[in-house]
């Protein structure tokens, strides 16, 4: 089976043509606010213009204007191709990347939003199974709660920086890399919106 996997949620434009889970085509490349003039044409250069026989596409959270255009383009593809259309996590796909490379512990994943907020959500070491659920919350405040070392994703910098302390991973979900999260339940095509987040800690978070 063939998948097309659409993924316009950050600050890359990442696509790619599966067949039984491996690559047979792939883009990714960091576009910042392009995503609306690349992503057909991104599409269209994948092998048979990317036909395939169903649609995987990210869902968010990340930027608004990005998941849109994602999801936008899956759903017309979809209908016009008559096959199956699903979502994914941004944080869960982060998370399953950053898991290549993490020792142990949690794994913390921030995504740049929007209003000087991170989206985050914590997730067990093998990075399928999350901690808590996805949250937004502003940059300052969130440099108090969340105390894991290491932070990945795309606003792992910022917060590094808020903080004064840490390491940060800088990750972009790579729709290559789908086969990780492959088995993990569908999402409905459909944005995710990340609500403001308590104050526990993610150490706190774990041992609840």
């Amino acid at each position: 089976m063939r998948l097309l996997v659409i993924d316009t949620a950050t600050q890359a434009l990442s696509v790619a043509l599966l067949d039984d889970g491996k690559p047979v085509g792939h883009f990714h490349e960091i576009v910042g606010r392009g995503h609306a003039e690349a992503l057909l044409p991104a599409i269209a250069a994948l092998p048979e213009g990317g036909r395939a026989d169903a649609i995987a596409v990210d869902v968010g959270p990340g930027s608004f204007t990005g998941v849109r255009i994602g999801i936008a383009a899956a759903r017309a593809l979809a209908l016009a191709w008559n096959i199956p259309l699903h979502g994914y996590s941004t944080a869960s796909l982060i998370a399953a990347q950053a898991a290549r490379q993490h020792a142990d512990g949690p794994i913390a994943v921030t995504i740049t939003g929007g209003h000087g907020e991170l989206f985050w959500q914590c997730f067990e070491p093998d990075g399928r199974q999350a901690i808590n659920a996805i949250a937004s919350t502003p940059i300052a405040l969130l440099a108090d709660q969340l105390d894991a070392p290491t932070l990945y994703g795309t606003g792992a910098e910022a917060l590094v920086t808020a903080r004064g302390t840490g390491t940060a991973v800088a990750i972009y979900p790579d729709a290559a890399d789908y086969p990780l999260i492959a088995d993990l339940p569908p999402l409905p095509p459909s944005p995710i919106y990340g609500r403001g987040a308590d104050a526990m800690t993610m150490a706190e978070r774990a041992a609840s």
